[in-house]
């Protein structure tokens, strides 16, 4: 008899659920009032795998029953709720002879893995700082230390999209997901601030080699008609993994260490190769493609594609350098700017999974670039305006909505605008726009002799520019096609 995936579910549920009550309610006590810290540290390590069987359990219903993508959210969010487990069990016990199997859909496991590539990235945003200067590293250093995984990051996708092309997509994935899993774990040896930048150095180039062939592997599986939508789901689990990973890491980092979580990490990527390796190996979408004399092109799509990805990561980098600096002067406390980019997250989340995401497919892609960057620019230069929490947190909404626009236009652009030979190339170039964007947006700012509100203007007036070139761009077009016919 079939083990059904739901009661697998259910079962590690009620197990995480009660390692959670054992932490809050018998380790922090001994801890804190017993200065007994190892219980914390042995509740901790058990409750991160525990949680990692947990997730794997979710994404593995999600593919069997193929229930409403907005249960397995829901399964996740309690899992941080005290007793919210059991509560879900109880629903969720009464419900499941309802839920049969289905047969399984590959696009599924290549969206798990897109989510393991940004959780390995979100994850090391509350903590890489703190864990730089922990072993000897100077805030210069550190600095230096954050962002190496980017920079990096940028020659693993450029390599990734030309060994796409000429290799076939499956075996990036597997290759990307252990590589990566093991340039993880060796956090674990490090104890100096030189052997972190050279782990940071493997970790980054590792570490992109998976999302071009990922992407590419999707875009190639997926009904010219559909990529809109298809790219607004895979935009939901970057936004899942933007709320998730950065709570997860900063709360078993100060429970446990910050090796461990990304050893938790590593053993998730390990799971996901073996899934690849098994269920996406006979599938004829991961064949090599056959060879062609057509050569990339960097076209109208193209271009726009990417510096779509480039402004869309420029953006973030600046958030996330402004932000935190701005509610500083406000007088607020850092744990504000946590919840502030969690509402853009959670805007854009909401977006890409309810039936808003059909609009993806019938919206020109063009289109949701202009309205998606108008939105991510106008909210720049709100949020540098704004003084209080409700109007910050209005701020930050609308800048998910425009992420939730900007997101699958640039990727239906790409699509549409590149031959499935010549695919992985592509999207090799376009995530190194992505890693670009960042390192530009968190650093570039910094140098210029602007107020924090300036900075947000500038960022902000950069966008809503580049929206309109490409609005103008679109309407001279149409009139010169016109008169062509007149």
């Amino acid at each position: 008899m079939t083990f059904h995936p739901i009661k697998l579910l259910r079962i590690t549920g009620i197990l995480d659920g009660i390692s959670l009550l054992v932490l809050l309610c018998i380790a922090m006590p001994l801890k804190y009032f017993a200065d007994f810290p190892l219980a914390v540290t042995i509740t901790g390590a058990l409750h991160g795998g525990i949680f990692i069987a947990y997730v794997i359990a979710i994404a593995y219903a999600q593919l069997r029953v193929q229930w409403n993508i907005g249960w397995s959210l829901l399964a996740l969010v309690v899992a941080f709720i005290p007793t919210g487990n059991f509560l879900f069990d109880f629903y969720v016990k009464k419900r499941q002879n309802l839920y049969t199997l289905k047969p399984f859909r590959k696009s599924w496991l290549v969206y798990l893995i897109v989510f393991f590539t940004f959780i390995d990235l979100f994850t090391q945003l509350p903590v890489m700082s703190t864990f730089a200067t922990s072993v000897g590293a100077s805030a210069m250093v550190a600095g230096f230390v954050v962002g190496m995984y980017s920079l990096t990051n940028t020659f693993g996708n450029i390599l990734s999209g030309i060994f796409t092309d000429r290799y076939g997509a499956f075996r990036l994935l597997v290759v990307g997901l252990l590589t990566t899993s093991f340039s993880l774990a060796l956090y674990n040896l490090v104890d100096n601030s030189t052997t972190l930048i050279l782990v940071r150095v493997i970790h980054g180039f590792l570490g992109g080699l998976i999302v071009p062939a990922a992407f590419t592997l999707l875009a190639n599986m997926t009904k010219e008609e559909k990529q809109g939508s298809q790219s607004a789901i895979t935009g939901s689990f970057v936004g899942i993994a933007a709320i998730i990973g950065p709570a997860y890491s900063g709360i078993m980092a100060s429970r446990t260490s910050v090796p461990f979580v990304f050893t938790t990490v590593a053993i998730a990527g390990v799971v996901l190769a073996v899934l690849t390796f098994m269920f996406l190996k006979m599938s004829t979408s991961t064949k090599k493609v056959q060879k062609t004399k057509e050569s990339f092109h960097f076209n109208k799509g193209v271009v726009q594609a990417y510096a779509g990805a480039f402004l869309l990561m420029f953006s973030q980098g600046a958030l996330a350098y402004l932000l935190p600096l701005h509610v500083e002067s406000l007088g607020y406390s850092s744990r504000l700017s946590g919840t502030l980019m969690s509402m853009f997250g959670i805007v854009a989340v909401l977006i890409f999974v309810l039936p808003t995401n059909r609009l993806f497919d019938k919206i020109s892609p063009v289109y949701s670039l202009v309205f998606g960057l108008l939105c991510m620019g106008g909210s720049q230069i709100l949020i540098g305006q704004l003084s209080t929490q409700g109007t910050l947190y209005g701020g930050l909404a609308l800048y998910g909505c425009g992420f939730a626009f900007l997101f699958p236009a640039i990727n239906t652009l790409l699509v549409h605008a590149t031959a499935p030979e010549m695919r992985g190339k592509a999207y090799g170039y376009f995530y190194a726009f992505f890693s670009l964007g960042v390192v530009v947006g968190s650093s570039g700012l910094g140098v210029l002799p602007f107020t924090i509100t300036g900075n947000f203007i500038v960022t902000g007036v950069l966008l809503i520019s580049f929206s309109a070139i490409v609005l103008m761009t679109m309407i001279f077009a149409r009139n010169s096609s016109k008169t062509v016919h007149v």
